[in-house]
């Protein structure tokens, strides 16, 4: 049976919670904040599954430090999360770092010598960018390389989705200014909160053979009100290194939401969405002037966990060498999001030098 450490009791800790113990893992939910320990038994867990489990032990943060897990999963605000990372290599190495998105602050700061500390320690570590591994993905990741759309000529990605849903998924925080959400500089806004939409762009980018994103240029909407200081709204061109242009948008003002990705082809495209309808993804797929074909994966939202849990399993257990949520792929999209702020700062396009590793020096 394998064991989990959870750092962090909010909702995505109890969602991470619920699908480990849905697949007989052993969970300790950790918070340095014992009112956040309550609430999650009290309140977030039960309104979600129906019931508190009894089989998740409670313990504040300082208590659990030393205690060895198999894999340790850090769900706690942006600006926090490699510090207590580096932490939990040098105290108990698991076989498996778990980081929520996005992985850090514009600010790139820690982000090499994390990438370094889990080199040397020999552990795999992913970044939370889920909507990789859904049954959607899979799919259109099959359709692109079948190469029936052809050369792929651009791709498009929207995570377009005003925040109010986060709030209510987080009824103790009155609004932005409560939490990291409303400051750029921690992680928040609508470049790092909802920065699903740049690592679906560089994920498509893998899969069609394009590489990695070498230029951005980026025009970002500010918000300045009541203490705070985030971008509301970001739109951002991206050119990958073997030449393929494409743009994201992402904000935190759309209602209904929109969660999508388009790539074309020479002979044809693939849409890609996330809650196309209640309870299902989707995968469209054209050619030319043929007819449009449409697939509906049914999904739930601890599904979503499940499958990243499952995913986990199957990377301790040797099954998948090359796994879409990799620190790596999570530090490319940290570059974006810092070369993002950096194009709109300067006005200018950024150029990202990889052979500089993740730091701000790659950016020029």
């Amino acid at each position: 049976m394998h064991s989990i450490r959870i750092i962090g009791a909010g909702s995505i800790g109890s969602h991470l919670a619920n699908a480990a113990r849905t697949r007989g893992w052993s969970v300790t939910l950790t918070d340095n904040d014992p009112a956040a320990l309550e609430r999650a038994k009290d309140d977030i867990y039960p309104s979600r599954y129906g019931a508190w489990d009894e089989g998740i032990s409670l313990k504040l943060s300082q208590d659990a430090t030393d205690e060895p897990a198999d894999v340790v999963f850090i769900g706690t605000p942006p600006d926090s999360h490699i510090p207590l990372a580096l932490d939990a290599l040098d105290r108990v190495t698991p076989k498996i770092l778990l980081i929520e998105k996005p992985l850090a602050g514009p600010d790139l700061a820690g982000c090499q010598k994390l990438f370094e500390a889990t080199q040397t320690k020999g552990v795999f570590a992913a970044v939370g960018y889920n909507h990789c591994l859904g049954g959607n993905t899979k799919l259109a990741d099959q359709m692109i390389r079948a190469g029936n759309l052809g050369d792929i000529i651009t791709i498009s990605s929207r995570t377009r989705e005003h925040w109010q849903g986060i709030f209510n998924a987080h009824p103790w925080l009155p609004g932005p200014s409560a939490s990291y959400l409303g400051f750029a500089a921690r992680g928040g806004g609508a470049t790092g909160e909802h920065s699903h939409a740049i690592n679906m762009w560089q994920h498509f980018s893998h899969v069609a053979g394009a590489g990695r994103v070498a230029r951005v240029s980026a025009r970002l909407d500010h918000v300045r009100a009541d203490g705070t200081d985030y971008d509301q709204s970001a739109f951002i061109t991206l050119e990958s290194q073997e030449g393929l242009i494409g743009d994201v948008i992402q904000d935190v003002v759309t209602a209904p939401t929109e969660k999508s990705a388009r790539l074309q082809g020479t002979k044809g495209f693939i849409e890609w969405s996330v809650n196309a309808r209640p309870g299902e993804d989707r995968v469209a797929v054209g050619h030319l002037d043929g007819p449009i074909q449409e697939t509906f994966i049914p999904k739930t939202r601890p599904g979503e966990f499940i499958a990243e849990i499952d995913h986990l399993a199957e990377v301790m257990n040797g099954d998948t060498t090359d796994s879409p949520i990799a620190l790596s792929r999570g530090l490319d999209t940290m570059m974006v999001i810092a070369a993002t702020f950096k194009s709109d700062a300067t006005g200018r396009p950024v150029t990202i030098d990889w052979s500089k590793g993740y730091t701000p020096d790659a950016l020029n």
